[in-house]
Order: structure tokens, then sequence, then C-alpha cells
């Protein structure tokens, strides 16, 4: 009988992680923790380089790839992002493939990096757009026809996330009004960035004219303005367990 590969071995152990957990075990590979996934960014001096890192990271990652593994090559840079594709957390399945990969990547003389620093275009991020409504139900299929989205995966409801299909543009989620509030904007960005970015992110809205409408959630997420009101929300994975 054949032995069973390590990555086989992590998809019949899947546990979920708390935040902390998941973010505790890769931050020293380079990786953090958005949301309900990791991602890092390998820089890269060509697109054929950019092949080669992808390459190595499927390999790592065996026959678990196709069920945890994203990726986005750009001639400079390529962003790996691992998913559990039965969790709406982390588990300590993508914390083994995460160090699998930043090994492999380690091997080429490259590196695993979350590109956190006033030298770096910007960080690593995801990105959702929230749209507040009286009647959810009502205004999603709109969105979800027009967007050409779909239903996030587990979360199919009438008040459910829409994603793209394809992952390539943010997701969208609803948040429940009780009463009309047409003095603000009733749509927002939610830019999700790695913990130890947060800081650098909201003193540079604020240096460029925008202003702090809240901290009461922080650090989970500030509330900033531009100058004419208009609202997004920096977050992050803290303050989100328990």
């Amino acid at each position: 009988m054949g032995s069973t590969g390590p990555c086989e071995d992590a998809r019949h152990m899947e546990v979920a992680l708390t935040r902390q957990e998941a973010s505790d075990a890769v931050s020293d590979q380079g990786w953090r923790l958005l949301l309900s996934t990791l991602r890092t960014s390998v820089s890269v001096g060509s697109l054929a380089m950019a092949t080669e890192v992808a390459t190595a990271a499927v390999t790592a990652c065996g026959d678990d790839a196709d069920r945890h593994l994203d990726i986005d090559l750009r001639p400079r840079k390529v962003v790996l992002t691992l998913r559990s594709s039965d969790h709406a957390a982390v588990t300590n399945g993508e914390v083994e493939l995460a160090h699998r990969i930043s090994a492999a990547v380690h091997e080429r003389g490259l590196r695993t990096e979350p590109d956190i620093g006033t030298g770096a275009p910007r960080s690593v991020q995801l990105l959702e757009i929230a749209i507040d409504a009286l009647d959810i139900a009502a205004i999603r299929p709109f969105w979800r026809a027009v967007l050409g989205y779909a239903d996030e995966a587990g979360a199919d409801g009438p008040h459910g996330p829409l994603v793209d299909p394809l992952g390539q543009g943010p997701a969208v989620w609803f948040q429940q009004m009780e009463l009309a509030r047409p003095q603000r904007n009733r749509i927002h960005v939610d830019v999700s960035v790695p913990h130890d970015e947060a800081p650098r992110r909201i003193e540079a809205a604020l240096a460029a004219g925008g202003r702090l409408v809240s901290a009461a959630q922080a650090p989970a997420f500030w509330v900033l303005a531009d100058p004419e009101g208009n609202e997004a929300c920096v977050s992050t994975w803290q303050g989100r367990d328990g």
C-alpha cells in the first residue's frame, strides 16, 4: 500500500483555527491573515519567473492545490492565497501548505512576504464592497445580476454575500439598516489589511485629507471618511475572536 502524502494528510485532518492561532502560525513565514484566508506575495523579475513560482506553489500543495490555492501572476509580483473550501476559517491544513509553499519559494532564492513597509507599493490586502439596505432580499438579485456575481459558497440565502465566480473582483456584502439614512453614503469599501499594516494605512489616509469617523470597533475596523464624507473601513482580523 502506498503511503499517504503530506497534502492528503492535511485534507483529512483539517481543524479550524482561531484568528490568533492562524496569524501566529504563519507570520514569520511572510504570510498574513486576511478575512478567512492566508495571503502572501513573491517579488519576481519576469512573467517567466512568476510562472516558475506558481508551479512551485502548486507542486508544494500537490492534490490540495485546486481546493486551497489561488494565484495571481504578474510580471513583477505573484500573489498567493490559501483558503479552505470547507470552512469559513483558516485551518491547520492551510497553515501546513503555507509553510510548504514558503520553503519551495525559498529554495529558489526568493521570499514570501506581505509587502509591509514604506518602500512597498502596498501590502497584500482584500477588498469588499458593503451596501446598506432596508430590504436586502429585494436589492440583492439586482447586484447579483448587474455584476455577474454568484452566491458565496455556503452562504446562498437571501441575505448572503456575493462573490465574483472568477475571483477577480471584490466580494459584496449587505448591511442591514433599520431606518433610511440619506445623509450618509449607502455604499462603502472595506479594505482588509495585515494587522501590522493598519496603522500605516490609516495614517496615510488621514494625511491625504481623510478623517477618522469612529475607532469604536478597532482593531477590528476603523471607519474613515474623505473630505466630502464618503466612508471606507480599514479592517484587520484582530478583535474578532471571542
